[in-house]
């Protein structure tokens, strides 16, 4: 699978196929199979995700760092493979390179993946949750950076939201100075990864993937820069009510403070925990909304092609 746009990328042939015949692609990213999940659930998860867009009629575009590769989709083969490395590094826009001039192996974030699905030319990416402002950020000064790539690189990307970890108001307020849109599908509130609703409104509101399509039309019109993010509520029968993940979610916090947790090795900490807290119905949740969030973006991707 080696149709090269610069020294560092593979294309695999179906991605670069459909990219030139114009047909709809996902991106997704790969965070979530090295960190985010643990084997086999993340092989599972990982293949289903890409039946779903192919079954909604666009091609799955996963991309990683394999090898000092940036592999823009993967073989069965590489994806099974990736789901059982050890130590592979947790990669954004700024250690990206890095990972390619080292010959390294890692998942790419949200960032680090809406960069490359841009550099390829994929303008839809699904994933489970964003990152942003952590609690605590005005002490730590912890914020993502998917929130500063959704300022500046656009790509749709669908998720349940930002994690619920993290300081969602904050997250809001980051995402609105920096001008990305952000819009609940079909809802009037904010998700919260795990829940369907947080205290926060939906800053815009769409019901349909037609609606954002035609919606990111006319921002491209105008020559505005930047992402959209659009939040898509987990499905009602998976969630987690909010008031009791709140409940876990201090209580993994509380183990990170305890055990000095910092950086980036604070959401897959978390995410852990939460695992072990919630006797594992924190994972099916995780599943069932990327699974959705993937559904969602394959019709975005398909109204676009539509829409031009």
């Amino acid at each position: 699978m080696t149709e090269m746009l610069n020294p560092f990328m593979d294309i695999a042939p179906a991605v670069q196929d459909a990219l030139v015949a114009g047909m709809p692609v996902v991106a997704l990213e790969s965070t979530i199979i090295t960190h985010g999940m643990p084997y086999p659930d993340n092989s599972r998860m990982a293949a289903g995700v890409e039946d779903i867009i192919m079954a909604e009629g666009a091609v799955p575009a996963t991309i990683a760092i394999v090898d000092g590769r940036l592999k823009i989709g993967l073989s069965p083969q590489e994806r099974e493979a990736l789901a059982q490395v050890k130590g592979a590094m947790k990669l954004s826009r700024a250690d990206l390179p890095f990972a390619l001039s080292e010959g390294r192996t890692g998942g790419t974030t949200v960032a680090a993946t809406m960069l490359a699905a841009h550099l390829a030319g994929i303008k839809v990416f699904a994933t489970g949750g964003i990152g942003g402002v952590h609690k605590g950020a005005e002490l730590s000064f912890d914020i993502s950076a998917d929130l500063e790539e959704l300022g500046r690189t656009p790509v749709i990307v669908v998720s349940a939201g930002a994690k619920a970890i993290l300081d969602i108001e904050k997250t809001l307020e980051v995402l609105e100075t920096k001008g990305v849109p952000v819009v609940v599908y079909a809802a009037d509130v904010m998700p919260a990864f795990w829940s369907r609703q947080s205290p926060f409104k939906a800053p815009l509101r769409l019901d349909s993937a037609a609606a954002i399509a035609k919606f990111q039309a006319a921002r491209e019109s105008l020559g505005i820069a930047g992402g959209m993010l659009i939040a898509n509520p987990i499905p009602e029968a998976s969630e987690i009510p909010a008031e009791i993940m709140g409940r876990h979610i201090s209580e993994a916090i509380a183990r990170a403070t305890r055990k000095a947790v910092t950086g980036k090795a604070v959401t897959p900490f978390l995410l852990s925990e939460l695992l072990d807290i919630t006797g594992g119905e924190s994972l099916t949740a995780n599943i069932a909304l990327v699974e959705n969030n993937a559904r969602l973006a394959a019709r975005i991707a398909v109204s676009l092609g539509v829409t031009r």
